[in-house]
C-alpha cells in the first residue's frame, strides 16, 4: 500500500517536472489562432469573393474570463450562393467544405457527429488543437452559411 502512494506521489512529481500537466502557454496559443484567421482567410475556398467571408471579430485582443486569465477569440460567418438543391444536400455540402478545411487547412481534430445527419434545422462542427484551441461552426440553412467560433483556453497571462 505504501509502495503504491509513494509510486503515485513520484509519478504526479515525474508529469509535473516534464510538463505533462502544464496548460498551454497565451503566446503560443494566441499565435495559432492568429495563423488560423490567416489561412481561413488565404484558403482557396473561402477567399472567393463570393463567400462573402467576414470576419467579425480578430483574435488580437485578450479577453478577460475570471481570476488572472484571459483568451483570445476569433469569430467569422461565410455565406455560400444559395443553388437550386434541396435543403439536405446544401446542407451536407456546407457541412463537408467546413469540415475539411477545419481538418485539411486549419490543423484542427473535427469531432464527427453522427446525430446530426439530415437536420434541417442546421449542423455544429466541433473542433479542437493541443495547443489550446478548439472551434464550433453552425451550419445555418439561412445565410450566413458559416457562423465560425474559435477561441483559446481561459489562459494565465
Amino acid at each position: 500500500m505504501r509502495f503504491a502512494r509513494l509510486l503515485t506521489v513520484g509519478l504526479a512529481l515525474v508529469m509535473t517536472a516534464s510538463g505533462c500537466t502544464s496548460e498551454p502557454s497565451l503566446k503560443d496559443a494566441a499565435a495559432e489562432l492568429q495563423k488560423d484567421t490567416q489561412r481561413l482567410e488565404t484558403d482557396d475556398v473561402f477567399k472567393n469573393p463570393l463567400m462573402n467571408l467576414r470576419i467579425v471579430q480578430r483574435p488580437d485582443k485578450d479577453l478577460p474570463c475570471g481570476g488572472n486569465k484571459v483568451k483570445r477569440v476569433l469569430r467569422a460567418t461565410a455565406d455560400e450562393e444559395r443553388a437550386d438543391e434541396s435543403l439536405d444536400s446544401r446542407l451536407d455540402k456546407a457541412q463537408r467544405v467546413m469540415e475539411n478545411t477545419l481538418s485539411q487547412v486549419m490543423g484542427y481534430r473535427v469531432e464527427y457527429d453522427i446525430s446530426q445527419v439530415d437536420a434541417p434545422d442546421g449542423r455544429f462542427i466541433y473542433g479542437r488543437k493541443e495547443i489550446g484551441v478548439t472551434v464550433n461552426v453552425y451550419v445555418s440553412p439561412e445565410a450566413p452559411t458559416w457562423r465560425l467560433h474559435a477561441q483559446t483556453a481561459c489562459l494565465s497571462q
